[in-house]
């Protein structure tokens, strides 16, 4: 085994720390006979239980040893699968250094782990090899990542060529992209001492537009400016803008789920990172996908300045914002930012010449969304619509009648006539629902 990693070029940079790297170590310590049987021993079980960790992390299952190195494909960052991802598997001297290590990786696919299990008395690598693993409920596990990985670990296994290897692993990145961007739907941004870096969010809300009862025009005004996003064609950043409890918030993160397999990834920003927003751009720009920066429940205060980060990354500097990511906020106020009587009367206040100046600032970050849409509570007749067929779609079996005078009562109690509010009224009848058998 260590002969073979030791070749690796383009894949060779797998970080000291790496369980494939640790395990050549110790299979290179073997063969030398230096270490006590105990000591190798050790050394492996200490990789096996990190490997069985990212197992569990990750939902692997059949053959754990194949999983991590299909794994360790799928999220390599080097010169050769990020250039894959842009423009496909072209023809370049780049490629026989890939095909190359192609061909390691598929030999360790397939590796004889008998004679170190004999020597050393031990089972671990036969046993990952034809793994069950234990039922996990899916938010226990990134199960994304964990069907991407098998299925392609299946195909690598099956492989009867170091070409045919080569082709399966160039074709997932085109499609899918490299690294944890090309496997998950959604991030988060983390900044520190190291800078800033992007953490993906596991277990995204599942929610479709299609869930969303009523705002058709809203939802069709948001589909044809991500689906013109992402066929590259103009598009425009979007404001969300209305009521609480109205959709907004599930609007725009169900459109990672209606194209994500168009290449639609999103990254969520709160307002207190706005200043690592052009760090962040710079982090994605160059990659084959498209990005929505999402700000939920975007507003400011009166002595609150963040805004002027979130409008220079709009407005672009001297580098324009690149054509892969768009803005998505929402909002409960249309303009944005607290306007006080103090911004309308600064002239007679405080003397100020220009004293449309400070208003005109302030207003003006709502105008930088070329797209603004209004979601506002529904009347009585839509909020008894969108309560009906919500309990419709989650088994709720009362007289329509009966059903509609306990959601006003519901409604009276809990906030007003909102979508939000219609969905907290059916996640109550349906807990407290006794099974139809009983």
């Amino acid at each position: 085994m260590d002969q073979l990693v030791s070749r690796l070029l383009l894949y060779g940079d797998l970080g000291k720390d790496s369980i494939l790297g640790k395990l050549a170590e110790a299979f290179q310590a073997w063969k030398g006979s230096a270490a006590p049987r105990q000591t190798l021993v050790r050394q492996i079980y200490d990789q096996i239980k990190r490997l069985l960790d990212l197992a569990t992390d990750y939902g692997f299952d059949e053959n754990l040893w194949q999983n991590y190195l299909t794994f360790l494909l799928m999220t390599n960052e080097n010169s050769f699968s990020l250039i894959t991802e842009r423009v496909g598997a072209l023809e370049g001297t780049v490629n026989h250094f890939a095909r190359n290590d192609f061909g390691l990786f598929r030999a360790l696919f397939h590796y004889d782990f008998g004679p170190i299990e004999a020597d050393l008395g031990i089972d671990c690598f036969t046993t990952l090899c034809r793994y069950t693993s234990i039922y996990k409920h899916e938010r226990r596990y990134n199960k994304a990542v964990s069907e991407k990985v098998r299925a392609l670990s299946r195909q690598l296994a099956a492989a009867p060529d170091d070409e045919a290897f080569f082709r399966l692993v160039t074709e997932h990145y085109r499609k899918y992209g490299v690294g944890m961007i090309g496997l998950n739907k959604a991030f988060r941004v983390k900044s520190g001492p190291e800078g800033v870096s992007l953490l993906p969010i596991y277990n995204t809300d599942k929610v479709m537009l299609a869930d969303l009862v009523g705002y058709e025009s809203q939802k069709q005004q948001l589909r044809e400016n991500t689906e013109a996003f992402l066929a590259g064609r103009t598009a425009n950043n979007a404001l969300l803008y209305g009521d609480a409890g109205t959709g907004k918030s599930s609007s725009v993160k169900a459109l990672i789920n209606e194209y994500y397999d168009q290449g639609l990834r999103m990254i969520e920003i709160y307002k207190h990172q706005f200043q690592d927003l052009s760090a962040v751009i710079a982090l994605v720009k160059n990659r084959n996908y498209r990005f929505i920066v999402f700000i939920d429940d975007l507003s400011f205060e009166e002595n609150e300045v963040e805004y002027k980060f979130l409008k220079a990354v709009i407005e672009g500097g001297v580098e324009t914002k690149p054509d892969n990511i768009l803005l998505y906020a929402t909002s409960n106020r249309r303009n944005l930012i607290r306007e006080t009587w103090k911004d309308r009367a600064d002239m007679e206040r405080e003397n100020d010449v220009h004293h449309s100046d400070t208003l005109e600032e302030k207003l003006s970050l709502s105008a930088r969304f070329g797209v603004r849409i209004n979601y506002s509570i529904p009347n009585r007749t839509q909020f008894q619509e969108i309560v009906l067929t919500l309990a419709r779609r989650q088994g709720v079996d009362l007289p329509e009648e009966e059903l509609l005078q306990e959601a006003t009562r519901w409604e009276m109690r809990h906030g007003g006539v909102s979508g939000r509010t219609a969905q907290q009224f059916i996640n109550y009848l349906a807990g407290t629902q006794k099974p139809s058998h009983a």
